[in-house]
């Protein structure tokens, strides 16, 4: 079984021989929940690419003292993934999330489209925003991550423009595409955005905006995913064809 990962909001000036403290609900997780002890090897990152290995020195209710070991900072891979994921019903946006930030997405938009059976309104458009970033918040744990992915505000189709038109490269994923992703010319650095629609589908008219806007077409495969895998599946697709896999991590 590999080390257990935390994640903390800086780690700042942190040097070999330092100490980190775990405390609030990292500190409750370790020492409540996963029940660490003394000697036991953990990592801590900061979601902008450090991190810190050592030992736990001792603990206490709620705060876990760390003596730290090694300090890595990571550069940030290439090329950047940013995925626009339509909002779903329950928890499959936020299952989306979980799975993506598993796979190493960047950056996250969501994304109230026409066609979306769920509808961030008013306070839930914040409330769904916290969902997701507290979703990824995990995930990087699990997935041992130095990278927090960022999770946008909700953004109409008129606030996607910058995003996409400022990108390397822009796929939309559509069932009806006769393009395979798997045979789109990827590019190993820069920023590759994928759109995932709503569960009502891509409607024609956002269809013709993302074509103005120079977005490529294309299929996943010869089956249908839900909204709230298709995102996580794509991304892997792209990491794979662009060599990103294989870029080595400490």
């Amino acid at each position: 079984m590999g080390v257990h990962v935390f994640v903390i909001d800086s780690l700042d000036d942190v040097v070999p021989g330092a100490n980190v403290q775990l405390t609030g609900a990292e500190g409750h997780h370790a020492s409540g929940v996963l029940r660490l002890r003394a000697g036991e090897a953990v990592e801590v990152v900061d979601g902008r690419g450090r991190r810190v290995r050592g030992v736990v020195e001792d603990i206490r209710k709620d705060a876990v003292n760390i003596a730290v070991g090694t300090v890595t900072d990571e550069e940030p891979p290439q090329p950047r993934i940013v995925v626009v994921q339509a909002v779903a019903k329950g928890d499959r946006g936020e299952r989306a999330v979980e799975l993506m930030t598993e796979v190493g997405v960047d950056a996250i938009v969501p994304w109230q489209a026409e066609h979306a059976v769920s509808r961030w309104r008013d306070d839930k458009a914040e409330r769904g925003a916290d969902k997701w970033r507290a979703a990824a918040r995990t995930a990087v744990k699990q997935s041992r991550r130095a990278y927090l992915p960022e999770i946008h505000d909700l953004a109409s189709t008129p606030d996607l423009a910058s995003v996409m038109q400022q990108a390397d490269m822009c796929v939309v994923l559509d069932e009806t595409a006769t393009l395979p992703i798997a045979a789109c010319t990827l590019p190993v650095t820069g920023t590759v955005v994928l759109v995932v629609g709503p569960e009502g589908g891509i409607s024609g008219r956002e269809r013709e905006t993302f074509a103005s806007w120079g977005a490529t077409f294309a299929r996943l495969g010869p089956t249908v995913l839900r909204t709230s895998t298709a995102g996580a599946v794509a991304a892997a697709v792209v990491m794979s064809g662009s060599g990103r896999w294989s870029q080595h991590t400490p």
